[in-house]
């Protein structure tokens, strides 16, 4: 324009070098902010939940915290059936050897499913859906995954036997409910876990299977969330 209209010559050099240094700034530092936001996600729940889980929550531009809240969750229990009896037949290091085999396993369908492992309880699993992260259809997924659990066991069983371990025959139950979750514990040791009466149910459940000699049992208020599922009536039962 200047050249044009007025025959004059600008100096564009430092200009054009001002702006590429504004460039690389502006690049740099959101580069480091998005690595700090990961961080500080995957700090706070890469625990919990697998690392895929914590780049969709980076972005989806929510906020989320440990602090604790009320919401409407679905809880899992699972249990390995008679594993006294199981551990008592094997050396410490086929012991540990055999339930990271399986506990890996587990725990991979639980994330696939998107949920969250709250903790393991010597052979057992709890787990739940629709937090961090949330999951609309929280119900169906926690189903479904105790689902392709049950399913995974006869796909473990060659591989236990290759090694001279006993099948396991596990347990699971499921509820729904709104439930307390959030960042609880002491001051010397916290967990990102769920508390409240559906939770309680939820393990009451996963103990009756053995009486009922089924390996998925679920409360009235999971199958109400997920009618999609065939459904049988098992018992009525006062907690």
């Amino acid at each position: 324009l200047f050249w044009t209209h007025d025959h004059s010559v600008m100096p564009l050099a430092r200009t054009l070098a001002m702006l590429l240094v504004l460039w690389l700034y502006n690049l740099l530092t959101g580069f480091i902010k998005e690595a700090s936001d990961t961080r500080v996600l995957t700090g706070l729940f890469g625990e919990y939940v697998p690392p895929e889980r914590v780049a969709e929550m980076r972005i989806s531009g929510q906020s989320y915290s440990l602090e604790g809240e009320s919401r409407e969750l679905t809880v899992l229990f699972s249990d390995v059936r008679r594993f006294t009896a199981v551990s008592e037949r094997l050396s410490p290091r086929e012991l540990s050897a055999m339930m990271n085999l399986y506990l890996t396993e587990m725990t991979r369908t639980i994330h696939q499913t998107h949920g969250t492992i709250d903790k393991y309880i010597g052979d057992a699993i709890m787990a739940f859906w629709g937090a961090p992260l949330a999951v609309p259809a929280h119900a169906r997924e926690a189903v479904a995954a105790a689902i392709a659990m049950r399913d995974a066991m006869p796909a473990l069983a060659p591989v236990f036997a290759a090694r001279g371990w006993p099948e396991l025959v596990i347990g699971i139950g499921i509820n729904t409910g709104t439930m307390n979750v959030g960042d609880m514990g002491s001051r010397f040791r916290k967990a990102y876990t769920v508390l409240g009466d559906p939770v309680n149910l939820a393990s009451r459940i996963e103990c009756r299977t053995k009486r009922y000699c089924v390996t998925i049992l679920c409360g009235q208020s999971t199958l109400d969330a997920a009618p999609e599922f065939i459904w049988r009536a098992v018992d009525r039962v006062r907690v």
